[in-house]
């Protein structure tokens, strides 16, 4: 796991209206390198982040709701990434374009949205607790999830 001559590619992939590329789940082994734990730190930090962002009106307001709120997306990653299903077990089936769809979610939100998640990323990278090969296959992944996301013109 040396960054030392990093080759993470983080370029977001242009939105185009009405295409729904192919989702590829991460590689299982960023959650092994991370851990339950590091997943939920991630979620944490990236909420965190959100709750400050340009489109923290989309998100609750309230400083634990949106703990919460970080915490059943970490379910949710934890699951996608090969760990137990969380989030089926609590939330029932991901269905995550429905569960999306009251909130208006723009091209540009998706930015922010990836723009935060990248911040969150940081120690993960900075510490090495995954290998680039992993880091590269979760941002992919979340890369294209978003574009899935978005219901609505800036």
């Amino acid at each position: 796991m040396n960054f030392s001559s990093s080759s993470l590619d983080f370029s977001i992939l242009p939105y185009q209206e009405g295409v729904n590329p192919p989702v590829t789940k991460p590689n299982p082994g960023f959650l092994t390198d991370i851990g339950e734990e590091g997943m939920r730190a991630l979620l944490d930090r990236f909420y965190m982040g959100l709750f400050e962002s340009p489109i923290k009106d989309i998100f609750p307001s309230d400083r634990e709701e949106m703990k919460k709120a970080a915490q059943h997306s970490a379910d949710f990653f934890i699951q996608i990434c090969g760990g137990p299903a969380y989030f089926n077990q609590n939330r029932g089936a991901p269905q995550m374009r429905g569960r999306h769809a009251p909130f208006p979610i723009t091209p540009t939100a998706r930015l922010h949205w990836l723009v935060t998640f990248e911040e969150a990323l940081k120690p993960i990278i900075e510490q090495k607790l995954s290998s680039e090969e992993n880091i590269q296959s979760f941002w992919n992944y979340i890369n294209v999830f978003s574009q899935w996301m978005i219901n609505t013109r800036d």
